[in-house]
This record gives structure tokens, C-alpha cells and sequence, in this order.
């Protein structure tokens, strides 16, 4: 575990790589302190683009859900997103029938 204290009104976010660094557990017996973590899970709080590249480079798994700003931002900056359709639900003969039916 590891424990870092701020002033009252930092943000959570950026001290997130130094709590990271502050882990050490210790081994059984002699060896380093083990300074990795198997996985991380957070909040929606740690999800920037910084601190999920900090743990691919580190090579540690995540578990952090998107904010859903970061979700339309990605999917409308992306070069392809002008191309395709707004659904990439394919579409059947029955649903799009049920569709045109329910238009009028």
C-alpha cells in the first residue's frame, strides 16, 4: 500500500503515478521489494490519457471506466469517423421494414 498526503484541495489525478511509485511490497525472504502491481482498478477520476499510458509503459493491467466525454471525443476525432455511419448496428430486412413502417 502506499500513501501520499496533499493539501486539502489538490486534484486526485496527477498524484496518481506517485502513489503508483510509492508501492513496495516486500518479498519472502531476501530480494528487492516487489514494486509493480498486477492490476490496477480506479475511478472514472484516473482515466486520462496520461495515466493510462503511464501503466501501458509500466505494463500493468487496468480496470478504469471512460468518462463518456472522453468516449464521443475519441470516436469523433478519429480520422475514419467522418466515413462511417452513425450506427455500426447492421441492419436486417425485418428491422428495416419495422423501421419505415413506424416513420408515418
Amino acid at each position: 500500500m502506499s500513501l501520499l498526503v496533499t493539501a486539502g484541495q489538490r486534484h486526485d489525478s496527477p498524484q496518481f503515478q506517485p502513489v503508483l511509485e510509492g508501492i513496495r511490497v516486500p518479498r519472502i525472504g531476501a530480494g528487492r521489494p516487489r514494486t509493480k502491481p498486477d492490476k490496477v482498478r480506479a475511478d472514472r477520476a484516473y482515466s486520462s490519457r496520461a495515466n493510462r499510458a503511464y501503466l501501458r509503459r509500466r505494463g500493468v493491467a487496468c480496470t478504469i471506466p471512460e468518462k463518456s466525454d472522453q468516449i464521443r471525443n475519441r470516436k469523433s476525432s478519429a480520422p475514419e469517423a467522418a466515413d462511417r455511419p452513425s450506427s455500426t448496428r447492421p441492419t436486417t430486412k425485418s428491422a428495416t421494414r419495422w423501421n419505415a413502417g413506424s416513420t408515418g
